[in-house]
C-alpha cells in the first residue's frame, strides 16, 4: 500500500503545474447603435500564476480580437496584439485607451441592460490552454468605467 501511495504521489508531481486560475472583475461591453458592427469589451484580469490572454470569442460576433491603444507621436493608434501577459498575482486592466477586447462583425445590436457571453482563451507558461467564460453586462454608449484601483477588491 505504501508503494502504491508513493507511485501515485510521484506521478501527480510529474504531471506538471495546474492551469493558472484567472479571475475576471468588473467586465462590461459598450452598447451599439443599430447598424454598428463592432464594439469594445473591458474588464480587469488577475491570474494566480503566469499566463497570457491569447484569444476571445462570443457567439454574437464573427470574431474577437485583443487590441492595444498607444500613442505614436501625437496620434493615438489602435492595433491588434497576439496576447496580453498576465503576471502572477497582478491585476491587468483592459480599459479604453489601453489594452481591450474588440468584438468585430456583430450579428445584432447590443443594447444596454442585456448581458452577453464572452469566452477568454488563457495560455499558461507551459503553452497549455483553457477557457474562462463570463457573462458580461452591456453598458450604455455614454458609460465610463471607474478608474481601476489597486488589485484589492
Amino acid at each position: 500500500m505504501h508503494k502504491l501511495f508513493i507511485a501515485l504521489a510521484s506521478s501527480l508531481a510529474l504531471a506538471g503545474p495546474a492551469m493558472a486560475e484567472v479571475t475576471v472583475t468588473a467586465p462590461w461591453v459598450r452598447a451599439t447603435v443599430p447598424a454598428q458592427k463592432s464594439t469594445g469589451a473591458f474588464m480587469q484580469l488577475q491570474s494566480s500564476g503566469p499566463a497570457r490572454l491569447v484569444g476571445v470569442s462570443t457567439p454574437l460576433a464573427e470574431r474577437g480580437e485583443i487590441h492595444e491603444m498607444a500613442m505614436k507621436g501625437d496620434t493615438m493608434r489602435m492595433q491588434e496584439v497576439t496576447a496580453i501577459d498576465l503576471p502572477a498575482g497582478k491585476a491587468v486592466n483592459l480599459a479604453s485607451g489601453s489594452y481591450h477586447v474588440m468584438l468585430i462583425g456583430l450579428k445584432r445590436q447590443l443594447t444596454a441592460g442585456e448581458s452577453i457571453p464572452l469566452t477568454l482563451l488563457i495560455e499558461n507558461n507551459n503553452k497549455k490552454r483553457d477557457t474562462v467564460t463570463v457573462t458580461v453586462p452591456v453598458k450604455p454608449l455614454t458609460f465610463v468605467s471607474p478608474k481601476a484601483g489597486a488589485a484589492a477588491h
